[in-house]
C-alpha cells in the first residue's frame, strides 16, 4: 500500500506537468509587454545593445556613444545626472529585447554598422573606456608618473631658490641703464651704452671716454657734432645707426631693454601677461601688440620673425637700422601666412634669434612652441574628423570673450599680486609648460579620438 500510495503520488505530479509547461508557456502572452517598454529615449526605437547608467535610465549603446561625442560631459542625457565609471551593457536586457523583438534589433543592428559616424562614436566611446579603465591601476606608473616627479623636482628647487632670492635680498644683477635716467648717466655708463650697440661701435669708444661724455652731453649731440672732431664718425651708417638709438633713448629716457630678462624688469606685469597669452591665444595677443605696442615690441617682433631682403655684403649696424624701419609688403605677406597658419612658429623663430643671449631659455621656448603648434594641429583635426566645423564661429567666439575676461581679470588684479608671486608664475610658464605640454602631445598622438575638445 505504502508503494501504491507513492507511485499515485508520482503520478499526479506528473500529470500536472503539462498543465505547469503551458502555463509557463503562456505568460509572456498574457503580460502586457509593449515596444515602449523596452524602447530608448533618445532615438524611442527598441534598444540595441541597452546600456544601464548609474541613475537607472537605459539607452542604445550607439546612442549614449553619439551623445557622450557631442555634449563631451559624462551624464545621463535624461536627468543629467553624471555617470560614475564607464557604461556597460546591461546583459540581461539585452537578451530579452533580443528575444522579443528580434527582427527590429538584428534590421537596427544592421543599420549601425553601415553607418560610419555611429562605428567611429562607437570606438571611440569604447577607448574612452579602455583608458578610463587603464588610468585606475596605472595612475602611479608609468610616464605620467615620472612627469609628476619631474614637476615636482623641479617646483621644489624653483621654490626654494626663489624664496633664497626674495629672502635675503640677492637679486640678480641687471643693466642699470635700464632703470636709470639718461641724464643721470654717468661717462662710463655712456661707454656702456656705446659698447651694447654691436661690436662696430669699439671704433668709437675711445673719443668718448677722452672727452668724459655724460647722459647730458649725450643728449645734446647731432650729427654734425659727430661727424667733427674729436669724434669723426665718418661712417655714415655708423652715424644713423647712434642717432636712431639715441632717438629712442631720448623717447624712452632710459635705455631700452634688449633682451628677455630686461625686458622682464622694466614691463614686470606686462612681461608676465604676454607669456601666458602668447601661449593660449598667439593670434590674438599679436594682434594686441599691433593696436597698442607698435613700435616697442609689434615692430622689432616682426623684423626678427620675417627680416628684409638684405645684401650679403650688407654691414651689422645697417641691419640694426632696419629693424627700425617700416616692414615692406614681402615682410607684411610672410608675416600674415605664418600668424594665420603658423603663429607658434613666429614665437619660435623670435626666439631662436635670442639663442646667443638666451642659450636655455630660448631652447625651452623653442620647443614649448612645437609642442603647441602640434596640440593645436590635433585640436583641428578634431573638429575636421567630428564634423564639426561648423561650430568653429562660435568656439572662436567663446575663446575671444574668455581671453577678455580673463586679460581684464589680469589688469585689475596684477598691483595686488606680490612679486615672487609673480617670479613663480613667470617661471613656471615659461621652463615648466614644455614638460607638461609633453605629456599632453603624447596623449594626444596615442588617443586622438577619446580628447575632448
Amino acid at each position: 500500500m505504502e508503494w501504491d500510495s507513492s507511485d499515485d503520488g508520482l503520478g499526479g505530479s506528473m500529470e500536472a506537468l503539462p498543465y505547469l509547461s503551458e502555463s509557463a508557456q503562456s505568460m509572456p502572452s498574457t503580460t502586457n509587454i509593449s515596444e515602449h517598454e523596452f524602447s530608448c529615449h533618445c532615438c524611442y526605437d527598441i534598444l540595441v545593445n541597452p546600456t544601464t547608467l548609474t541613475c537607472g535610465h537605459n539607452f542604445c549603446r550607439h546612442c549614449l556613444a553619439l551623445w557622450w561625442e557631442s555634449s563631451h560631459k559624462n551624464e545621463c542625457p535624461e536627468c543629467r545626472e553624471k555617470w560614475a565609471g564607464f557604461p556597460k551593457i546591461n546583459i540581461l536586457l539585452r537578451d530579452a529585447t533580443d528575444k522579443l523583438f528580434t527582427e527590429v534589433v538584428q534590421r537596427r543592428r544592421a543599420e549601425i554598422q553601415d553607418n560610419p559616424k555611429i562605428s567611429r562614436s562607437l570606438l571611440a566611446f569604447q577607448r574612452y573606456g579602455d583608458n578610463l579603465g587603464r588610468s585606475k591601476p596605472n595612475q602611479h606608473k608609468g610616464a605620467g608618473f615620472f612627469f609628476s616627479g619631474v614637476l615636482t623636482a623641479l617646483t621644489c628647487v624653483a621654490v626654494m631658490v626663489l624664496v633664497y632670492h626674495w629672502s635675503s635680498g640677492v637679486v640678480e644683477q641687471q643693466d642699470m641703464l635700464i632703470s636709470k635716467p639718461v641724464s643721470h648717466w654717468t661717462p662710463e655708463d655712456v661707454v656702456s651704452w656705446l659698447e651694447l650697440l654691436g661690436p662696430w661701435a669699439q671704433l668709437y669708444r675711445e673719443p668718448f671716454q677722452q672727452e668724459s661724455v655724460n647722459g647730458r652731453l649725450l643728449l645734446m649731440l647731432g650729427d654734425e657734432e659727430l661727424l667733427k672732431a674729436p669724434y669723426s664718425i665718418d661712417n655714415q651708417a655708423h652715424r644713423r645707426a647712434i642717432l636712431a638709438e639715441l632717438d629712442r633713448v631720448k623717447t624712452l629716457g632710459v635705455k631700452p631693454p634688449q633682451n628677455l630678462w630686461e625686458y622682464k624688469v622694466t614691463n614686470a606685469g606686462k612681461s608676465l601677461f604676454l607669456l601666458y597669452a602668447l601661449k593660449r591665444s598667439p593670434r590674438l595677443t599679436l594682434f594686441y601688440l599691433y593696436l597698442f605696442d607698435y613700435s616697442e615690441t609689434f615692430l622689432p617682433f616682426l623684423h626678427t620673425c620675417c627680416p628684409a631682403i638684405t645684401n650679403i655684403g650688407q654691414s651689422v649696424e645697417s641691419s640694426f637700422l632696419n629693424t627700425q624701419m617700416e616692414p615692406s609688403w614681402r615682410q607684411w605677406g610672410e608675416f600674415l601666412v605664418k600668424y594665420l597658419l603658423l603663429p607658434y612658429q613666429l614665437i619660435a623663430e623670435f626666439a631662436w634669434d635670442w639663442l646667443a643671449v638666451h642659450y636655455w631659455t630660448s631652447r625651452f621656448i623653442i620647443v614649448n612652441a612645437m609642442l603647441l603648434s602640434v596640440l593645436e594641429g590635433c585640436a583641428l583635426w578634431r573638429l575636421w574628423a567630428r564634423a564639426s566645423i561648423r561650430a568653429m564661429p562660435r568656439k572662436m567666439w567663446n575663446h575671444l570673450w574668455k581671453m577678455l575676461s580673463q586679460g581684464f581679470a589680469f589688469a585689475l588684479l596684477w598691483p595686488f599680486f606680490p612679486q615672487f608671486v609673480c617670479n613663480c608664475l613667470f617661471y613656471w610658464a615659461l621652463y615648466f609648460s614644455p614638460i607638461i605640454n609633453i605629456d599632453l602631445v603624447v596623449q594626444q598622438l596615442m588617443h586622438p579620438e577619446t580628447q575632448a575638445l
